[in-house]
């Protein structure tokens, strides 16, 4: 039992030799020193009638003032209560022996701002820790190790700005964390990620902090339980609509981290302005997001498919109905079953299987409805890669075509005037020839050459060396002179004037 202050005094008088026989300045004077130089005196040897209250395994020490844990606790504390107190630091031997019941233990309100990296080596047992309201700045690697049977964590309203990715480590029973209303400008995503998060945490509060960034496609991932208890509203959030999106879905999954604060989620508007809005109005002027809208599962043909059933809280009793409200039996023909886990698996899909699914799960204290869309598409996913393959190689091959079509069009050979005449005689002209029999027959050169040339029959009229004369009169080379100038003249203008129409109509041929 523990032994009031008075009987240590009198221990201590009759330890002093003849004190009797001194002078009643002497003995006061001694008594003094002694108590001075006692380990745990007065003020930090535990009191239950002057310092503390002890009811049973309780004892509270709040507001006394103390300085030290009091020493001489009780084997048997289970919850201690040293909050309001001006406890600065917490050494590793603030308990000399180790209190293997204590299982709540308070701290608050001290002004504490050092915490030994061996403080609960002999607390290894607690269940509920109370840090808040003090000075801590830091939080050192493995400074909770010890704490494995830890369930709640207290830690806001500090000046944290730093902690530790390996601070929490080991605290594999770590259900409730609190680090609200510090400095901390990095979300510790390593507590809720997966592979490295504490699988036992379903609460954590990060709000009125100073972070700006938040890792949305890691948090949108996270399972239902985790993310109802992910609070981190009153923080300077920088506008985008992915944040948008984040809570926007979660408020309409009704998780309670939206609902409860709704109006307390804000961002900063980027510009020079720096104005704050409300998160869940950036779907409107502010920044103009798209309305979130749940999306559908899709599935294939044969595909086989599972659907899950996230939960707002663990451990819940999960049952399922198919389409047309048919309810998901074992041992049956379907090609459905619930898994262990609770979500629901789907064998071989086929377009019947198309519809709404309802997930009921159910516990002692909470009763929760999941609605899945399935849609599924008439087609196998190797026959949607087929048609692929298909539609692209019948697109190379119109392109083909139009190609071999333009080039036939264009780039053929060269058209009859460029090709040899082999009716003509070797002397003849054949491309003025070819030109007048296509399109351009010059009649008015025919004109010009009928008044000046005349058919005789040769029997009648011969002249020298076989040649004709017109008129019986005249010199045969006079005539042959003056038909000859005058057919030279009209047939080189007319042979001019009938190319140069060709090549204009004639597309040019390289």
């Amino acid at each position: 039992m523990l032994q009031p202050i008075n009987r240590t005094s009198d221990r201590l008088l009759k330890a002093v030799p003849h004190w009797r026989e001194r002078p009643g300045w002497v003995l006061s004077l001694c008594l003094g020193m002694a108590l001075l130089w006692l380990p745990g005196a007065a003020a930090s040897t535990l009191n239950c009638h002057k310092t503390c209250i002890c009811a049973s395994n309780i004892v509270s020490c709040s507001k006394m003032n103390l300085t030290t844990v009091p020493t001489g606790l009780p084997l048997y504390t289970a919850v201690l209560d040293l909050s309001y107190n001006e406890i600065e630091r917490l050494r590793s031997d603030w308990t000399p022996v180790k209190l293997l019941k204590l299982h709540n233990l308070l701290l608050s309100h001290n002004g504490l701002h050092f915490l030994s990296a061996e403080a609960f080596q002999h607390v290894k047992h607690l269940r509920y820790l109370d840090l808040s309201s003090n000075d801590l700045q830091l939080l050192d690697e493995f400074i909770f190790e010890p704490l494995v049977n830890l369930e709640v964590l207290l830690l806001y309203n500090n000046h944290i700005s730093q902690i530790d990715r390996s601070a929490f480590l080991g605290m594999i029973n770590l259900q409730k964390l609190y680090l609200s209303q510090n400095q901390i400008s990095r979300f510790p995503v390593e507590l809720v990620k997966e592979k490295s998060r504490l699988e036992k945490l379903s609460l954590l509060d990060v709000s009125s902090n100073k972070i700006k960034m938040f890792p949305i496609d890691e948090l949108q991932a996270l399972p239902a339980w985790i993310k109802n208890g992910l609070y981190f509203h009153n923080n300077p959030l920088l506008c985008h609509c992915g944040i948008y999106t984040l809570l926007a879905h979660w408020y309409i999954r009704k998780l309670n981290s939206a609902v409860d604060f709704k109006d307390d989620y804000t961002c900063i508007l980027p510009g020079p302005q720096k104005n704050r809005v409300g998160i869940f109005d950036l779907s409107g002027d502010s920044m103009n997001c798209s309305t979130f809208k749940e999306e559908d599962e899709e599935a294939f043909l044969e595909q086989r498919l599972i659907l899950g059933c996230d939960t707002k809280h663990r451990g819940m009793l999960k049952t399922w109905t198919m389409p047309g409200n048919v309810g998901v039996t074992t041992g049956s023909n379907q090609t459905a079953k619930v898994l262990p886990d609770g979500n629901l698996q789907i064998g071989s899909v086929r377009t019947e299987d198309s519809g709404t699914y309802t997930c009921f799960a159910v516990s002692s204290a909470f009763n929760e409805t999941i609605y899945v869309v399935l849609k599924v598409h008439n087609f196998t996913m190797h026959e949607d890669g087929e048609s692929m393959n298909t539609a692209y190689t019948t697109l190379v091959s119109c392109l083909a075509s139009v190609v071999l079509v333009l080039m036939y069009l264009y780039l053929t050979p060269c058209r009859c005037f460029c090709c040899a005449n082999t009716g003509k005689a070797r002397g003849d002209d054949s491309i003025h020839s070819s030109m007048l029999s296509v399109t351009h027959e010059d009649t008015a050169l025919k004109a010009e050459l009928n008044r000046h040339v005349a058919f005789i029959d040769s029997k009648d009229l011969q002249g020298q060396n076989g040649k004709l004369n017109p008129n019986g009169d005249e010199d045969d080379d006079d005539l042959d002179a003056e038909a000859g100038s005058l057919m030279k003249g009209k047939r080189k203008k007319s042979v001019a004037k009938s190319i140069s129409s060709v090549f204009s109509d004639t597309p040019m041929v390289v």
